[in-house]
């Protein structure tokens, strides 16, 4: 199955009124914060790092620079072009390629997965923000990608993010600006429950190989000036002998 077309044109819209400039965006936080912190746990686990990487819900392309800087072939995917036109206009130099895939659809996931081999993902912050019908698809589409070889990181919200984005959404001077755009599109994060996520991973044919807790951090700040920073939890998922 696909991701629904709501789905599709709210992210379309979102990108396309999105600014360009590094940490506009609320998931925007500087890559040495956000996958930085996360190859930190992800790379010592990987059997082969001369796999491809695909980082998969690429949006603006951020995260997958750095990756290009670190892994010698780099895929940025994502099913908003709007969203690709920000990576690729940031990213002239072609450090990464970037490709247009809806990982829900079963048929494109294998085309790729036929054209690039088995293959390492990452994978921060897109199941939750996936339609609930559509998120056994999306992880099935991301075991295709990983085969039999690749590993695949995963960084979801945890429970308790929802009454941390819930308050500042309701907030009397209402959400920050930078959240704001994400609610007025419509694509308020879904909650994913802490142990649905490992479900959907074995109904895959992928086994969980370590896991643990990491905030993940946005580019708004709190009044008092801290920055916002949500509480999430991290997955390593592969394939075993």
């Amino acid at each position: 199955m696909s991701v629904t077309s709501r789905y599709r044109e709210a992210w379309e819209g979102f990108w396309q009124e999105a600014p360009e400039e590094q940490g506009a965006v609320f998931w925007d936080a500087e890559p040495t914060l956000t996958v930085g912190v996360h190859l930190a746990n992800f790379e010592p686990r990987l059997p082969d790092p001369h796999l491809p990487m695909v980082d998969l819900g690429c949006g603006n392309g951020s995260q997958t620079r750095f990756l290009a800087d670190r892994f010698p072939h780099v895929i940025g995917a994502d099913l908003a072009e709007a969203a690709l036109d920000h990576a690729r206009r940031a990213d002239p130099a072609g450090q990464a390629t970037y490709r247009l895939l809806d990982a829900c659809e079963k048929t494109e996931a294998e085309a790729l997965h036929a054209e690039l081999g088995d293959a390492n993902v990452y994978l921060r912050g897109v199941l939750h923000q996936a339609e609930p019908d559509d998120r056994q698809s999306l992880v099935d589409g991301l075991a295709t990608l990983v085969g039999e070889r690749g590993r695949a990181f995963l960084v979801e919200l945890s429970e308790a993010a929802r009454p941390v984005l819930m308050g500042l959404a309701q907030s009397p001077t209402g959400p920050p600006p930078k959240l704001a755009p994400v609610f007025r599109h419509g694509i308020a994060p879904g909650e994913v429950a802490d142990d649905a996520v490992p479900v959907y991973l074995h109904a895959a044919g992928l086994t969980v190989l370590a896991s643990g807790e990491l905030p993940l951090i946005t580019t708004e700040f709190a009044p008092d000036g801290t920055r916002i920073e949500l509480p999430s939890k991290w997955l390593v998922a592969g394939r075993t002998a």
